[in-house]
């Protein structure tokens, strides 16, 4: 490709609503166009980062045996009805009526199609296992869309389905696929983790997602760095303190605390360690009748240490907990007789459900509120003060410096954008929708599935909050929109630059290196901005001095100067620098 015939329209600012640097430097290279909330246009050399990614991606894919195909954008409601998804899913779903004002969907997923498909052509134990695959346009009506292609409404993703006869099959196609991934995800050549993860109500460990590691990622990834551990916040396990529980040494007081309503306060107001203190929190669960009107409400109240913070997903399996809300004001006030900030377990005017968090079931001589407003109870113990706890449970997120899991040394965390995600279904799908086969002995069998994501949009932008430094994006060489860029100074001044131009371009070219030759005659200040911008990870210039020397410049984008280079080296002298 020359450049005085490719696209190139670079900004000197971004656009006042790009964010995030990914967002700011696609806009600024001429990656992207805004076309409207979350929704854009993926420019030529946008483009060209996608198609790299989908070749990627579609090659690993059918290595791993999996078959490819595309399923409509626009799919019938009646399938979603099936599932119960159309009702479930909120206003993420976009429902669209056509002109005879029948029901559908833009699609954001395909579980209910592909489980269609299946339902109408795997018959016999004979078909399985299979796995479809396509690499197809998405939409979620996201009601606050940004970061550019970080969070769009409209993006592109690979997703995968497999099928199996049972659950070894199943759980043997969820390892081929997440072997698969991480063939996919070294190519891209960036930094990643793949991490356990919390697989929701189907329940079960057949969960991983995979984040590219960058500070602005919006998710917290645990791992031990002395050991393979990995997960998400969410999944996370915070290990039960070891030794016995201290024995008490204070009495029990309640304590004037004027306006201290956090832990936070409350500890320095007393001079104690803010590990110290407990916190209250109310949630409610409702029970409905048929007609969908609550029945009954249980307020339950979870004690977690002062400096430590509640994690919604482990709550919600706690038996009795699935499908908790906080509790109103009116409730609070109805079992506790208190505002929020003061609440505590001790002298409640009705019984709650208790919960206590593994940390705070250990503690001794412990400070909490006392449910009178401005006063705290301190010296506050199990067994002496109040029984001890009906429910023990891991309710917190872990925090850095944790004992890890799996006994080898302790937990770090740092932030991590997912772009990829693998599970185990089971048969969640196939049982709503009735996707059976003949098994061997002749019988129907519902289908084992498990679904596969990867964020085929989003992976670029990931990609450059990853790589990127104060002159424009760094591309790792598997995903560049041009691995090579060959910058002729004075190229429509000089034969001999042009020909040596043309002939390096042509030999990148032969040996199958994705090159561009810029040839539009610009300052070389311009051409570098331009290339550093873009983020091209490998830049030859040819210059008339240069080549009187016998030598060309080399530089890779990271490199902080350019290399001399004999002009008859410098086709190995690139090819060797080339991440293959």
């Amino acid at each position: 490709m020359k450049a005085s015939r490719f696209f190139i329209s670079t900004l000197k600012e971004a656009p006042a609503d790009a964010e995030i640097a990914s967002h700011k430097l696609m806009m600024r290279a001429g990656m992207i166009k805004k076309l409207g909330a979350g929704i854009y246009t993926y420019m030529p050399l946008g483009l060209r980062v996608i198609r790299k990614v989908e070749a990627i991606v579609r090659e690993e894919m059918n290595r791993a045996g999996a078959l490819e195909l595309t399923m409509p954008v626009i799919q019938p409601a009646e399938l979603w009805q099936e599932t119960g998804r159309f009702d479930k899913m909120g206003p993420e779903l976009l429902r669209i009526k056509d002109r005879h004002e029948r029901d559908f969907v833009v699609q954001p997923t395909s579980e209910e199609v592909v489980t269609d498909i299946a339902r109408q052509e795997l018959r016999s134990y004979k078909q399985l296992p299979v796995n479809f695959y396509q690499i197809q346009t998405k939409f979620r009506d996201e009601r606050r869309p940004r970061f550019g292609l970080m969070r769009g409404r409209e993006f592109i993703m690979k997703d995968a389905y497999s099928f199996d006869r049972d659950q070894v099959g199943a759980k043997a196609s969820y390892q081929v696929m997440a072997q698969a991934y991480r063939r996919i995800f070294d190519r891209f050549g960036l930094r990643y983790r793949a991490v356990a993860a919390d697989s929701g109500a189907i329940g079960g460990d057949l969960s991983e997602e995979f984040q590219v590691i960058a500070a602005t990622g919006e998710d917290a990834i645990v791992y031990c760095p002395g050991s393979e551990y990995a997960a998400n916040m969410e999944k996370a396990e915070a290990r039960a303190p070891s030794g016995p529980r201290p024995a008490a040494t204070q009495a029990l007081a309640k304590t004037p605390t004027p306006d201290k309503s956090t832990c936070e306060d409350v500890a320095a107001l007393l001079g104690l360690p803010l590990q110290r203190t407990v916190k209250s929190l109310v949630l409610a669960t409702d029970e409905f009748s048929a007609a969908g009107e609550v029945v009954k409400t249980q307020v339950w109240l979870l004690l977690l240490r002062g400096d430590h913070d509640m994690n919604e997903v482990k709550v919600g399996k706690i038996p009795g907990l699935a499908g908790f809300r906080f509790a109103t004001v009116a409730e609070i006030d109805a079992h506790f007789g208190c505002k929020p900030g003061y609440l505590g377990p001790l002298g409640l005017r009705q019984p709650v459900r208790l919960v206590a968090d593994r940390e705070v079931a250990v503690m001794a001589d412990w400070v909490c509120g006392a449910n009178v407003a401005d006063h705290h109870f301190t010296g506050v113990n199990w067994g002496r003060d109040l029984p001890e706890p009906e429910c023990v449970a891991d309710i917190r997120n872990v925090v850095a410096g944790d004992a890890s899991p799996d006994g080898h040394g302790v937990l770090a965390i740092e932030r991590g954008i997912e772009v990829g995600h693998v599970f185990y279904l089971g048969t969640k799908y196939s049982k709503a929708m009735n996707a059976t086969f003949l098994a061997e002995d002749g019988k129907p069998q519902l289908l084992e599935m498990g679904c596969y994501g990867i964020g085929v949009s989003r992976l670029p932008a990931a990609a450059i909050e990853q790589n990127h430094d104060e002159r424009g994006i760094v591309w790792p060489d598997a995903i560049a929109p041009f691995t090579v860029v060959v910058c002729a100074i004075g190229l429509d001044r000089s034969a001999e630059v042009r020909a040596a131009a043309e002939k390096l371009y042509g030999e990148l070219l032969a040996t199958g290196v994705d090159a561009i030759l810029d040839d539009r005659g610009e300052r070389p200040g311009v051409m570098f901005a331009d290339w550093e911008l873009i983020g091209v990870p490998h830049r030859v210039v040819i210059s008339d001095r240069g080549l009187k020397d016998g030598q060309l410049e080399y530089q890779h984008r990271r490199d902080a100067a350019a290399t001399k280079v004999p002009v008859g080296d410098i086709l190995a002298h690139v090819r060797g620098r080339i991440a293959i």
